[in-house]
């Protein structure tokens, strides 16, 4: 039986090619947020509190991030949301590369430096996210709370969103995060970015195994070849997956 990330579709130069997009973009969205942060001009929703927590604990932003993740991961029991592959490993890895942006860039830069950094971080967070979400391994831990609240309540997505990023934007900004203009840029530009970047990187998909002749056993008959079924990005844009 296939692993549960593993369509018997999938053939080992695009299963590679699934694993090394889904590892790239976890990586580059941790250096993402790491340019955002030292820009020090406000930083995403999500991160607000990541900063928040920081300052009251002293624990690493990569730790919290875990830490989070986890508590969101917790939240998509009682929404019967099932996680995949990629939201284990997104939960796991983006902390700790965000961690490695930040022991990388230092803080306290000039102005004009850090002016740079907000949109430069904005970019690459978006082409993360359509790299990861590309893969399609299943949506990091914010994604599918967002999603499963979507299915669950029937409220509009955007509805779902706004409310769980008021609330973690405010608990954040209570706790001390950096909230700022960045905060602002971040929310306007995401979405449109990642509305191209997702269709850009995602990964076309055979859902077609080839069919066995009649009275064969797992046989293609002659001259079939599976038909590729165009699938388009199942994504909501998340400010910190």
């Amino acid at each position: 039986m296939p692993r549960p990330f593993v369509r018997p579709s999938d053939s080992a130069p695009l299963l590679a090619r699934r694993l090394v997009q889904l590892f790239t973009g976890l990586f580059l969205y941790g250096i993402g947020i790491a340019l955002i942060v030292r820009g020090e001009l406000g930083v995403a929703p999500w991160d607000v509190l990541t900063q928040g927590i920081a300052k009251q604990t002293g624990w690493t932003f990569g730790v919290i991030t875990i830490v989070t993740s986890a508590v969101v991961l917790l939240l998509w029991i009682p929404i019967r949301q099932k996680p995949g592959f990629g939201t284990v490993m997104n939960a796991l890895l983006v902390g700790p590369f965000a961690d490695v942006g930040l022991w990388l860039i230092p803080p306290g830069l000039d102005l004009w430096v850090r002016v740079l950094l907000l949109p430069a971080g904005i970019v690459v967070v978006a082409i993360a996210t359509g790299l990861y979400i590309g893969a399609h391994f299943g949506p990091g831990p914010r994604d599918g709370l967002m999603t499963g609240l979507h299915r669950v309540t029937g409220w509009k997505i955007w509805i779902v969103r706004t409310g769980i990023e008021v609330v973690v934007l405010a608990a954040g900004w209570l706790l001390g995060g950096n909230v700022g203009i960045g905060t602002l840029a971040f929310a306007l530009l995401i979405g449109p970015l990642c509305g191209y970047t997702i269709p850009l990187f995602a990964i076309k998909r055979s859902n077609r195994m080839p069919q066995p002749a009649a009275g064969t056993a797992g046989v293609a008959t002659p001259g079939e070849a599976d038909a590729p079924t165009p699938t388009g990005p199942v994504a909501s844009v998340t400010a910190a997956s």
